[in-house]
């Protein structure tokens, strides 16, 4: 069992890393500083994970994987595959599992009961990582070329619930004039962005309605399914995000 990093250079550690996605608290008052995610509670993530067994889909620096153990999950197995650069990072700026394996070690949490693996979602299977109980989804949608089949995959390997958050296009439209000029209300459509349209980032690719998010979870099999948005009237980009809730039937 790895025990936590026990240095008073702990900060200077941190500020050895380029670039720092996730904003994770580590011992001492030590505190990383990335600005992701920007309101926590609004995932709606149950406070108790006791005994659940969770996938964490673009875990990146691993705020939600280390979340989900602070919160009494038996296992969390963290993905990523290190696609997205949001437009801006170069190679050297993101240095894969460096900054997730420094927290885990920080936070005193084993391999085998958190551990990571480099992988697409569009690997995941029962047969290489078993069942789920919990499967975390956040920020990771809208930049998949096949969101679908990705939320198939994420399908097969959850028991349980589900937890979405992605870019939705209810309240800013690239091609519509910007903030204000979305899709309000139930229309369930999805936007494509076969460029940068989207925040200059090549890797977004799609920002689904918070209608068409929720028929887009249902349509993989979770049939008790809610949505809901960060920000009622966003006014920034980051901020117009959805969230959806799927439950597997019982």
């Amino acid at each position: 069992m790895h025990l936590p990093i026990q240095s008073d250079d702990l900060q200077a550690q941190i500020d050895s890393f380029p670039y720092w996605y996730h904003r994770i608290e580590l011992p001492g008052g030590h505190v990383t500083p990335g600005w992701a995610p920007m309101a926590p509670e609004a995932y709606n993530v149950p406070q108790d994970l006791t005994g659940k067994r969770v996938l964490d889909v673009g875990a990146w620096d691993g705020f939600w994987s280390f979340e989900a153990m602070k919160r009494g999950a038996a296992e969390v197995v963290a993905i990523d595959d290190f696609s997205d650069f949001l437009g801006s990072l170069g190679n050297e700026d993101r240095k894969a599992w460096e900054n997730f394996d420094f927290c885990r070690e920080a936070l005193g949490y084993p391999e085998s009961q958190c551990q990571r693996i480099e992988m697409s979602v569009y690997e995941v299977n029962p047969e290489r990582l078993g069942e789920f109980d919990i499967v975390f989804c956040f920020g990771v949608l809208y930049h998949l070329r096949y969101p679908l089949l990705a939320l198939d995959m994420l399908s097969s390997v959850c028991k349980d619930e589900i937890y979405i958050e992605t870019a939705v296009c209810d309240d800013f439209s690239p091609y519509q004039g910007g903030f204000g000029k979305g899709y309000p209300g139930a229309q369930p459509v999805m936007e494509f962005y076969p460029n940068n349209e989207y925040g200059n980032n090549n890797t977004n690719w799609w920002a689904p309605s918070l209608s068409c998010l929720g028929l887009m979870t249902m349509s993989a099999g979770w049939m008790d399914v809610e949505v809901w948005k960060l920000t009622e009237n966003p006014q920034a980009l980051p901020h117009c995000r959805g969230f959806a809730r799927g439950k597997k039937a019982a």
